[in-house]
């Protein structure tokens, strides 16, 4: 029997592991779908670069820095009760991917390529498990902490704050130091649309997403025995939720429609595994209203160039997830209670200043070493072009 749970929990988080896989398909498609079509060879590239980039490092250094293990011991021992600890780290590096993937959304169109990667490697491999350690495995004794002091510890179940906060606030760095797209915003006030060069391609991205979430959020639990559907009907509620209230705020606009979901899916993450449906269908309605009001301000009023509005979904949204953990999670709003809200505010405020902070930095260094936009004449002629020689369209030939 011990042999036969072994085995189940394996497949059970591997399974995971290859859901949470699928969606980075999903974000190099709603990245493909959303930029100009001479950038939609670099998106599909970026996505899968960066994932085997972020692989590497996390299996080298990332993991070790979150967990404390490594790797670096015999096949016999790594093979040890089925493998569960290998596939443990698949499933967990799929988290730490998303970082990256994230980012690439917000500075696509006119970001340099290796800059880029660096920025990954050192990414996921210090900055994303330095803040995974403390919330999700004890470091520094921030949670007993915050447990001391609220009487509660900070829960972020399935990284609304981890994995997605963490991500869009570190994407605000890197857009606000690379600037905007040449010609979106002119000295008269006047703005380039920049309108997605696929529909098609953005919503199939936006259902890749939807559907790997329920990887991303019923797996977290790790073992199968700890598995909740409560997590799974919550999941799917908050992204009904998102996708209704941004297709009557948006006002029927396919962008928002697609990406309400998405928001709703962000903010769940935190407390799927408390809240009630009915809590989070509320949780994923206010996500898609952060989301749209947010992003129409940032695009139109702020003039911030974030392209595929990664810090309104992923950092604000993300944000209100944790936050939205302490409220709904709790007894009085249905929820099963074991979180309260001063809690989360201090979790969820420490993970923004650090993602905020750490963006700052690493994009900050790159661009006054190594420069991080492409020049004008490669960002007029396209990321496809400038950088891979070859366009996503027949009837435009390679540049060789």
């Amino acid at each position: 029997m011990e042999a036969l749970k072994q085995g189940a929990d394996a497949l059970f988080i591997l399974l995971g592991a290859i859901m949470v896989l699928a969606m980075h398909a999903g974000f190099a498609f709603l990245e493909l779908g959303t930029v100009r079509r001479k950038n939609q060879v670099n998106a599909l590239v970026k996505i899968l670069v960066d994932f085997s980039v972020s692989t590497v490092v996390y299996f080298a250094v990332g993991y070790s820095v979150a967990y404390g293990t490594h790797f670096f011991i015999g096949a016999e021992q790594l093979a040890a009760q089925n493998g569960y600890a290998l596939v443990k780290f698949f499933f967990l590096l799929t988290f730490a991917a998303a970082i990256p993937a994230i980012i690439s959304g917000g500075i696509a169109e006119r970001a340099k390529f290796w800059p880029q990667l660096i920025a990954t490697a050192v990414i996921v491999g210090l900055v994303y498990p330095f803040f995974e350690g403390i919330a999700w495995n004890q470091h520094f004794g921030v949670q007993a902490w915050i447990k001391a002091l609220t009487g509660d510890e900070f829960h972020d179940f399935a990284g609304s704050v981890v994995v997605h906060a963490v991500g869009g606030w570190i994407a605000l760095g890197a857009v606000l130091l690379l600037g905007a797209r040449s010609n979106r915003y002119r000295k008269d006030g006047a703005m380039s649309a920049h309108p997605p060069s696929s529909i098609p391609f953005l919503a199939l991205g936006a259902w890749i997403l939807i559907v790997g979430w329920f990887g991303f959020n019923v797996m977290s639990a790790q073992l199968l025995d700890k598995m909740s559907g409560l997590v799974a009907v919550n999941s799917l509620m908050a992204m009904v939720g998102g996708t209704l209230v941004a297709l009557l705020m948006g006002k029927n606009d396919p962008g928002f429609v697609h990406n309400g979901p998405l928001a709703g899916l962000v903010a769940v993450c935190a407390g799927s595994d408390l809240m009630h449906p009915l809590g989070a269908l509320v949780v994923g309605g206010v996500a898609g209203a952060i989301f749209v009001v947010m992003f129409t301000l940032t695009q139109n009023k702020w003039k911030i160039d974030d392209v595929l509005g990664v810090w309104p979904l992923h950092g604000l949204c993300g944000t209100w997830g944790g936050i939205a953990a302490g409220i709904f999670g709790s007894t009085t709003f249905g929820g099963l209670g074991g979180v309260n809200l001063a809690a989360q505010l201090i979790g969820t405020a420490m993970g923004v200043a650090w993602a905020a902070a750490a963006g700052f930095v690493v994009y900050g260094v790159l661009k006054a070493t190594m420069g991080l936009r492409l020049s004008q004449e490669e960002e007029y002629d396209g990321a496809d072009l400038s950088i891979h020689k070859i366009s996503a369209s027949p009837e435009r030939e390679a540049n060789w």
